[in-house]
């Protein structure tokens, strides 16, 4: 967390402290950070598992008058979607219209299948350790459950192997591994984003063999999905319009304006940014606050 405070600081100009609390209970969390409100303008958690990180957000959302964003969940959707609308232009097709798979339902996994959803996405596929969620499985907890309501069109049941047959997009958030054999039954010309760290969920040099592009979550590989992207501008263009909180349509906002800094330069191997390009922040900032104001928002 000292590092994202660095990061605030160099790409947004914010001021951040880490605060690290010594409890997991979701009351205790909520609690203290009520209580610290007064001393700060916005709330960026952290390191939060699923599923307690989805009640702790909603809570806080409610009870504080500022911005509250949990990066792993919305700054990974938001460089996500900007990726895959980056992958969409250069292959020419419409994201509405893709066929999209994510390996990993926790924190990460559903904020991308939520902000995927919102970008129009209608067919997204949920894996989470167990297989596909579907809505018939009788093991899902209230979130997952919920997120079997609207993903899964075609009521698919199985592993990786069943739900990439035909795929277009991999999104792999889950610190698994996926067979080079599922990998291969997905669709002509197929996006892959294989970001668990250090070890992605397939390789690049074998995702190559079957994928038109590729994106990863490290820095020694082209198309790296990091954060940095997103949540130092997001905090600073919230901030800067005195936003009361952080909506799905700045989110939205954000992923376009991350991928208009890529511009006419957009190709296979450059669909997002470099994670140190000094252009994204403030026209993330720009766009968000544009958006909050749109949205009426603002305090």
């Amino acid at each position: 967390m000292e590092g994202k405070s660095a990061l605030f600081r160099t790409f947004a100009g914010l001021n951040s402290i880490p605060i690290v609390l010594d409890t997991t209970d979701p009351d205790e969390i909520v609690e203290t950070i009520i209580r610290l409100r007064p001393s700060f303008g916005a709330v960026n958690l952290e390191d939060i598992s699923a599923p307690r990180c989805f009640e702790i957000e909603r809570r806080l959302i409610e009870a504080l008058d500022c911005p509250v964003m949990h990066d792993d969940q919305h700054g990974t959707a938001i460089v996500v979607l900007a990726a895959l609308k980056g992958a969409a232009r250069h292959l020419d097709r419409d994201v509405a219209g893709l066929r999209v798979v994510i390996s990993g339902a926790g924190a990460a996994g559903v904020a991308c299948a939520k902000i995927l959803r919102a970008a129009g996405v209608a067919d997204i596929v949920v894996l989470d350790s167990k297989g596909i969620i579907a809505a018939d499985r009788p093991d899902l907890n209230e979130f997952k459950t919920d997120l079997a309501t609207w993903s899964n069109p075609r009521n698919l049941h199985g592993g990786a192997a069943e739900a990439l047959d035909g795929a277009d997009v991999f999104v792999g958030v889950s610190a698994g591994t996926v067979a080079e054999s599922a990998v291969a039954t997905m669709a002509d010309d197929a996006v892959i984003f294989a970001m668990s760290n250090p070890d992605p969920e397939i390789h690049p040099d074998v995702a190559a063999e079957h994928a038109a592009i590729i994106a990863t979550g490290r820095s020694d590989f082209p198309n790296q999905i990091n954060n940095v992207l997103a949540f130092p501008g997001v905090f600073a263009g919230a901030l800067d319009a005195g936003a009361r909180r952080i909506t799905e349509g700045m989110k939205l906002a954000a992923a376009e304006a991350i991928l208009a800094v890529v511009g006419d330069d957009l190709a296979a191997d450059y669909i997002v940014p470099s994670a140190l390009d000094p252009r994204v922040a403030p026209a993330v900032a720009q766009a968000v606050a544009d958006a909050a104001r749109t949205e009426g928002v603002i305090a």
